[in-house]
């Protein structure tokens, strides 16, 4: 993993890379103990070493993409479009994988025990000194955050916050940013808290490890025609656990995500090898006819293997 980092007048830019991609992560200090980052992830995984100095309270939204996370000892969930996560960092050290090889979103990071201050009865005067205002502390006894995160799916108001966080004219972004978090905090305060079940959807590790397996088995073996059912006897994993369990890693049933893999493989052939026929293409790609083959892709790309190589062709003489 190799990390290079850029400070500017108002913020820290940090930029890593591996054999699987790029990432970018932006940082702005906004209060005492507060940073806001922009994450920019292009990679199938990311190895963090980061270990929180004291209490921390992290609330993550995912705006594109997916990310899995340990929701308990031996088990994982993921992140997808529109979750939030609140994270005390107690178990951030480690692989984070990125399914769908790509992860945006923003990290708020909270310093427990700056953000807040105390008036002489030792009463809390709320976060930053704001009256009414609720401090990470309180977060995350609300959400009883322990050592594991806790994921709110659907909530639209908290999504609507951080949609509006991303694209915001450089002039005023320090104190937007600011009055954004200050919003955030208090529709949390509003949020009725899930129960410990709710919405927590998770999945052993041994299940996700079977899973990650039948899907490299078919990249790795597209030409041939398996049936999940097979699948399931190779892998030893339960029919229904293993479709479900892909489509919360992937964000696709296997059938959705196969057809599209062969399809960005075949549409790959057709522009590099124009030695290769469509015939053969289809055949490598795992379709017997290449009549079917002609009728997926077209479904799939919006024209016929023929069309595209050809477009592709004049697009390159261009």
């Amino acid at each position: 993993m190799r990390i290079d980092t850029n400070t500017g007048k108002d913020c820290q830019v940090w930029r890593f890379s591996n054999e699987s991609g790029e990432g970018v992560m932006t940082g702005y200090m906004l209060f005492p103990g507060v940073m806001l980052l922009f994450n920019d992830f292009h990679m199938e995984f990311f190895d963090s070493a980061y270990e929180p100095h004291g209490n921390m309270l992290a609330i993550d939204h995912c705006r594109e993409g997916r990310m899995e996370y340990k929701a308990g000892k031996d088990t994982f969930s993921y992140v997808t479009a529109g979750d939030i996560k609140l994270d005390s960092r107690q178990t951030h050290t480690g692989r984070f994988v990125f399914p769908s090889g790509h992860f945006h979103g923003v990290t708020l990071a909270f310093e427990c025990g700056r953000t807040s201050t105390q008036t002489k009865n030792t009463a809390k005067s709320g976060f930053c000194g704001w009256e009414g205002v609720p401090t990470p502390e309180d977060i995350l006894q609300k959400f009883s955050v322990g050592q594991y995160p806790v994921v709110l799916r659907g909530a639209e108001n908290l999504d609507r916050i951080f949609s509006q966080m991303y694209q915001v004219p450089e002039e005023i972004r320090i104190p937007y940013l600011k009055a954004k978090v200050i919003e955030l905090l208090l529709q949390l305060q509003m949020l009725k808290a899930p129960e410990a079940e709710d919405g927590q959807l998770y999945f052993h590790r041994s299940q996700v490890e079977k899973v990650k397996a039948v899907h490299n088995f078919l990249m790795e073996h597209m030409e041939e025609a398996y049936t999940q059912e097979e699948m399931a006897k190779r892998f030893n994993i339960g029919l229904t656990v293993m479709k479900q369990c892909h489509k919360f890693i992937y964000g696709e049933t296997i059938g959705e995500w196969l057809t599209s893999y062969r399809m960005m493989r075949a549409a790959d052939m057709l522009t590099d090898r124009t030695d290769v026929s469509v015939a053969q293409v289809a055949g490598t790609v795992g379709y017997d006819s290449a009549s079917k083959f002609a009728a997926a892709f077209k479904r799939s790309m919006g024209q016929t293997p023929t069309e595209y190589r050809m477009n592709r062709e004049r697009t390159h003489l261009s």
